[in-house]
């Protein structure tokens, strides 16, 4: 498994409020989070970088006392499943009690986006519109699906995917981290087959913000990510971040950019 991640302030945006999150541990697992944040000048970024650390902290401790047996039992996938949401609601009580204590914070509040990989199982917990993506063999799955205004007219018939996309109204989200007392997150598991003989990966993850989809197609970003499964190390990995983040700002760069890619 590899993973690396970029962020970029894009074109139009004085500030860079994205916070992205990589890391290994010892005991074979991998954690990634992308989180959007959103409320002025200053509290978008605060709000971000806040959940981001308040998330990873919780799994963080989890992870560093857990020991995979020879395969993943469906009670170790209860468990993992229940330290994501206690650690989306750690994360929503930091920011939001941030916000209550600080007038100029009000408000704030951020997207989250986080896959943890285990044994080629892929748990991935969503608030938002922040996505996650798996890529094979060029072809993509959205797995996460935005808490978004439009997200919610195409659910309920009354706008189609394609208006979805040209919408003034596209970057209105439904659910953010800290913005209530409590929020509810999705989460999804995934597991993977095998890896195909002689080949130490095939899948792709890429867990990014709205910046990046707002200006390339999930057909571009597939093209594009197919080829990590051939890299072999962080620095060449996060080379096709950039490649995501040239593409985000070539199309206009309207927002902050942030792509982590993970291959398993």
């Amino acid at each position: 498994m590899l993973c690396s991640g970029r962020t970029d302030i894009g074109k139009k945006r004085k500030v860079n409020q994205d916070t992205f999150f990589c890391e290994y541990y010892e005991n074979g697992m991998m954690l990634c989070v992308v989180c959007d944040g959103m409320g002025g000048a200053a509290g978008g970024g605060i709000a971000s970088s806040v959940a981001c650390k308040s998330f990873v902290d919780c799994v963080t401790d989890f992870a560093e006392g857990f020991t995979p047996g020879e395969k993943l039992t469906r009670t170790d996938e209860r468990i993992i499943r229940k330290v994501l949401a206690d650690a989306v609601d750690q994360a929503n009580k930091a920011v939001f009690d941030m916000a209550e204590e600080e007038v100029s914070l009000s408000g704030m509040g951020t997207t989250l986006v986080a896959t943890l990989v285990c044994m080629r199982t892929l748990f991935t917990v969503n608030v938002g519109d922040s996505r996650m993506y798996l890529i094979r063999n060029g072809i993509h799955q959205q797995i996460t699906k935005d808490h978004s205004y439009v997200q919610y007219l195409v659910d309920n018939g009354k706008m189609t995917l394609e208006e979805a996309k040209q919408s003034i109204n596209r970057n209105i989200i439904t659910r953010a981290v800290g913005t209530d007392p409590s929020v509810e997150a999705d989460i999804y598991l995934t597991r993977l087959p095998a890896a195909a003989p002689g080949c130490a990966q095939d899948h792709v993850a890429l867990l990014c913000s709205d910046g990046l989809t707002n200006h390339v197609s999930p057909e571009e970003i597939a093209d594009i990510v197919k080829h990590a499964c051939a890299v072999d190390n962080d620095r060449q990995l996060g080379h096709i971040a950039d490649l995501l983040i040239d593409m985000a700002n070539e199309g206009g760069g309207s927002d902050n950019i942030t792509a982590v890619i993970i291959t398993v």
